[in-house]
């Protein structure tokens, strides 16, 4: 196992093209990208079954090297503050395959 830094950010959905863009650009080898999630926060309670990416949010995951972790935060900052939304980052232990 080797440890890494797990960074979690959940956004609105319309804004999912440009924030894979940027985590990738930033160098994440890869994420998971979860669509439709619920919950509740700032701008109140998100269902994640509207008619439009408006009242949707989605949640992306990623595990990287300390290094890259910073890129990444740096990197997607600037989104938050235009866009709202939250990002985790955790130290984490990655099991390779």
């Amino acid at each position: 196992m080797i440890a890494v830094k797990r960074i979690e950010i959940v956004i609105d959905a319309a804004h999912t093209p440009e924030l894979v863009r940027v985590v990738k650009d930033a160098g994440a080898p890869g994420y998971t990208l979860l669509r439709d999630v619920q919950g509740s926060g700032d701008r109140g309670d998100r269902s994640g079954d509207g008619l439009s990416n408006v009242y949707r949010n989605c949640y992306l995951v990623t595990a990287v090297a300390e290094d890259t972790a910073q890129t990444i935060i740096e990197a997607t900052r600037p989104m938050l503050e235009r866009y709202g939304g939250v990002c985790l980052m955790t130290d984490a232990m990655l099991l390779r395959h």
